[in-house]
């Protein structure tokens, strides 16, 4: 795989996890107002600020050597970890919060990455 194709593959995945995080709001928007929306939109950009991070990342270092790559990836990972644990201590300081709703848009983002990887593989 080029690093182009590479690269836009990370963006499609970006792209698509914004459109998630975007219907999933919208939907519990329009079943209960914003308060019903806040909690998936909070729970959605929980996944998505990190995974926004670590396509960052790995397009700084796209003309690195071998191991800087893999030295920076697991670097990257650990911040990415330690930037949702932060970002979901952030969010329950918030009172109006569901926590069902808020997994739904956390999750509903983050399987974004499960059916890329059953759709968009090789054969």
């Amino acid at each position: 795989m080029t690093g182009r194709s590479a690269f836009s593959t990370v963006k499609n995945i970006i792209l698509l996890q914004v459109l998630i995080a975007i219907s999933v709001a919208s939907g519990f928007f329009v079943l209960g107002g914003w308060k019903n929306a806040l909690s998936p939109f909070l729970g959605s950009v929980v996944a998505l600020l990190p995974n926004c991070y670590a396509a960052y990342r790995l397009y700084l270092s796209r003309n690195w050597n071998a191991q800087k790559i893999v030295r920076s990836f697991y670097a990257g990972e650990t911040r990415k970890i330690v930037l949702t644990a932060a970002l979901f201590a952030l969010v329950f300081q918030i009172p109006e919060v569901n926590l069902l709703t808020l997994l739904v848009g956390y999750l509903a983002v983050l399987s974004v990455f499960w059916f890329a990887l059953i759709l968009w593989r090789d054969y």
